[in-house]
């Protein structure tokens, strides 16, 4: 059994802390070489070690390997899994679903269409958030312009040349309310 030296570095205004656990790794390992503690992959992944622990538990994580002592080695499959895993959970999709997913992965090929019908439907939830966020948008930028003409200097605030989320398929903008109509 090798044993390596840690040492203990203390970040102002936190604990003392492993500096191994410091920083992620400063790239991707070989494959074959990718062997990850549990605290590099919290770094990297920034969820936490109760988090990667309960992923395991609950199915959503597949088999992670461990060392001869029983400490888990996570490897560059693993990392890109729980990338994928943070897309779905960035897309509001429920904790169920995703473990879904991961049971249908590992039953394999023969799944391919269940997969494909739960993504589809999760993307078109997302398609119905963005056309929300777009409508959120558009009425900030609708009172960004109102409140713009009608500040102290008599000056209006300039909007952003283009908002993020434009696209050629976007909605056009609300038009700015006439003068007569203030609005709180």
């Amino acid at each position: 059994m090798t044993v390596t030296q840690t040492t203990r570095v203390t970040r102002p205004g936190g604990p003392a802390a492993d500096s191994r656990a410091a920083a992620p790794p400063p790239h991707r390992r070989p494959d074959g070489q990718d062997q990850y503690t549990i605290s590099e992959v919290a770094a990297v992944t920034g969820l936490s070690a109760h988090t990667l622990r309960w992923y395991e538990r609950i199915g959503l994580m597949p088999h992670v390997d461990r060392s001869h002592t029983g400490q888990r080695r996570y490897s560059n499959k693993d990392l890109e899994w729980l990338g994928f895993v943070g897309k779905l959970r960035l897309t509001g999709m429920p904790v169920a679903d995703m473990v879904r997913y991961a049971e249908l992965v590992r039953e394999g090929a023969h799944t391919y269409g269940e997969r494909y019908a739960l993504l589809e439907s999760r993307r078109r939830d997302v398609l119905a958030r963005v056309d929300e966020l777009r409508d959120a948008l558009a009425v900030l930028d609708h009172k960004l312009a109102f409140y713009g003409e009608r500040n102290g200097s008599g000056q209006g605030l300039p909007l952003p040349a283009a908002t993020p989320c434009a696209s050629p398929t976007a909605p056009p903008a609300v038009a700015p309310s006439s003068p007569r109509t203030p609005r709180p």
